[in-house]
C-alpha cells in the first residue's frame, strides 16, 4: 500500500527536514519551511518515486547537432530577449510585480503567433473567459487560432491540450494550477513543483512551446521553490515602475540565447508598444543648463542606451546625511561619494545626496560611475554641465578612470542623437577610430573628468 510521508522543504534552497524548523539549516532563512506530503510506493523491496525513462545512453558523437528552430513573433523586443524567437518545446517562466503587464504581453504574443497560423492555447486560472475577451478586445488580439480556457485542474488541462494540439501554450499562472493527486493546496511547494514538472515533460515530448506566469514575492523573486527556475529553459522578469509607462523585459536565464539583452516597451491604452529608439525617449524631457544632470551612455546587451542621470546634493539637518539611489546600486553611489571626498577634496559629510536615473530605468554596469561622479560634483558646486556632453567610465578607489567595453558603440549612439562631446576613459580609445562629427575627450582620473565637464 502507498505510504503518506510528511516532510518540510525550504522554499528558498530546497533543504528537506522531517520536522518544521523556524530557521532553515541550509540557507539560514527564517519562516521558509513549507509542509509537503509525499506518497511513496514500495515495490519489490525498493522505493520508487517520480517517472523514469527507458532510453538507452548514446555516444555524444552519434547525436545529431543543429541550431534550434525559432518561431519569430511580431514583437522584435521579445525576440531580442529570447535570442531570436520562441524555440519549439521550450519552457519559459515569466515573472513580475502584480499589474505590471505580464498578461498583456503574453496575450499580445499569443495573438501575434496565432496570426501566423499557429494554434495557441491561453489558459487562465485567475480570470474568466469573458474577462480575457475584454482584454483581447482592448488590445485587438482577436484571431480564430487563439483559443482561451479558464481551468486550474491539471487533468482537465491535459484533456484540452490533447484535443486541441496547440503549438504554443500559456499558463497564467502556475500558482493557480493544481494536481488532484497531490494532497496540497494550489500554490504550495509540492503543487508548483509537480505541475511545472508535468508541463516540462509535456513541452519536451510534444514539442509545445510553453510559457508559465509566476507570481513574485515582496522581495521581487519568483514565488515557489527555487527548483522552479532550474527546471525551465528561460526565466524572464518584467520590470518597471508603476508611475512610469516604460517596461523592461530582462532575461536572467536563457538556454537558447544571451542573458544580457533587454526589451523595452511602453504601456499605453492599446497595450504594450515597442520602443525602437529608447535613448530618444529617455532624453525627451531632459532639462538643459541645470546642475546635477548628466547624460550617460550605458550598454544593455548589445544595444547602447543614453539615459539622463540626475543628482541632488543639499545640506542636511541630521547628524548622519542621507544617501538615496534610485536606478543605480546604492553601494556604488557610496563608493563614488567616498572617492569625491578623499581624492577630490569635496566635503560631503554634511550633505544629503540623492541620485536618480530618469525614466524608471535601472543601470547595473560600472560604466555609470563617472557620470554619477560628474552629476554629484555638478550639484555640489552648483555648476551646470554642458547640455550636449555624454559621460561614461568606471571609477576606481584611487580616483582613476578605468576602461569599459563597447566604447565605439556608445560613441556612435551619442553622435546619432546629436551630442557634441564625449568624456570617456582614455584607455578605451585604442583599437578604433572615433567619428569625425564628435569631440572625444579621454581622461585618466576623476579630477580630469570634472575639469573637462564643469569648467
Amino acid at each position: 500500500m502507498a505510504k503518506v510521508k510528511v516532510k518540510f522543504i525550504c522554499t528558498e534552497c530546497g533543504t528537506e527536514s522531517p520536522k518544521w524548523l523556524g530557521k532553515c539549516p541550509g540557507c539560514s532563512a527564517w519562516n521558509t519551511m513549507a509542509e509537503e506530503k509525499e506518497t511513496v510506493v514500495k515495490t519489490q523491496g525498493a522505493f520508487v518515486t517520480g517517472n523514469g525513462t527507458k532510453e538507452k545512453p548514446r555516444s555524444i558523437i552519434d547525436i545529431e547537432s543543429g541550431r534550434e528552430p525559432r518561431i519569430e513573433t511580431r514583437l522584435n523586443e521579445l525576440n531580442r530577449v529570447l535570442g531570436g524567437g520562441v524555440v519549439p518545446g521550450s519552457l519559459i517562466l515569466v515573472g513580475g510585480d502584480p499589474g505590471i503587464g505580464k498578461s498583456t504581453l503574453l496575450l499580445q504574443t499569443s495573438h501575434a503567433l496565432a496570426d501566423t497560423g499557429l494554434k495557441v492555447l491561453y489558459i487562465s486560472g485567475e480570470e474568466s473567459v469573458r474577462q480575457t475577451k475584454l482584454r483581447a478586445d482592448r488590445l485587438g488580439a482577436l484571431s480564430k487560432s487563439l483559443f482561451v480556457l479558464c481551468e486550474t485542474n491539471m487533468e482537465h488541462i491535459n484533456e484540452a491540450i490533447d484535443s486541441l494540439g496547440p503549438d504554443f501554450l500559456v499558463i497564467d499562472s502556475i500558482q493557480t494550477v493544481y494536481e488532484p493527486s497531490v494532497q496540497s493546496a494550489p500554490g504550495s511547494v509540492a503543487q508548483v513543483r509537480e505541475c511545472t514538472s508535468h508541463f516540462m515533460r509535456l513541452a519536451k515530448v510534444k514539442g509545445i512551446a510553453t510559457v508559465l506566469v509566476g507570481h513574485v514575492t515582496k522581495e521581487g523573486a519568483i514565488a515557489g521553490p527555487r527548483l522552479l527556475e532550474h527546471m525551465v529553459d528561460c526565466v524572464l522578469y518584467f520590470e518597471g515602475e508603476r508611475h512610469h509607462s516604460y517596461r523592461l523585459l530582462r532575461a536572467v536565464k536563457n538556454r537558447f540565447g544571451s542573458t544580457n539583452e533587454i526589451g523595452i516597451f511602453e504601456m499605453g491604452e492599446d497595450g504594450l508598444t515597442e520602443v525602437s529608439n529608447p535613448s530618444e525617449q529617455f532624453l525627451s524631457e531632459r532639462p538643459l543648463g541645470v546642475s546635477g544632470s548628466t547624460v550617460v551612455a550605458s550598454v544593455e546587451g548589445t544595444r547602447p542606451v543614453l539615459v539622463e542621470l540626475q543628482a541632488l546634493v543639499a545640506p542636511t539637518h541630521f547628524p548622519s546625511p542621507r544617501r538615496t539611489a534610485t536606478g543605480v546600486d546604492h553601494n556604488r553611489m557610496a563608493l563614488i561619494i567616498a572617492v569625491l571626498e578623499k581624492r577630490i577634496g569635496m566635503f560631503l559629510q554634511t550633505q544629503d545626496a540623492y541620485l536618480n536615473v530618469a525614466g524608471g530605468v535601472r543601470l547595473d554596469e560600472p560604466a555609470v560611475d563617472l557620470a554619477a561622479a560628474v552629476s554629484l560634483a555638478s550639484s555640489f558646486r552648483d555648476a551646470p554641465t554642458r547640455p550636449f556632453d555624454v559621460v561614461f567610465g568606471e571609477v576606481g578607489l584611487t580616483g582613476e578612470v578605468r576602461a569599459v567595453s563597447r566604447a565605439e558603440q556608445r560613441v556612435k549612439e551619442a553622435e546619432k542623437l546629436g551630442f557634441k562631446r564625449v568624456i570617456m576613459p582614455e584607455k578605451s580609445l585604442k583599437g578604433w577610430k572615433p567619428p569625425a562629427g564628435i569631440e572625444i575627450i579621454g581622461v585618466g582620473t576623476v579630477s580630469e573628468a570634472l575639469k573637462a565637464a564643469l569648467e
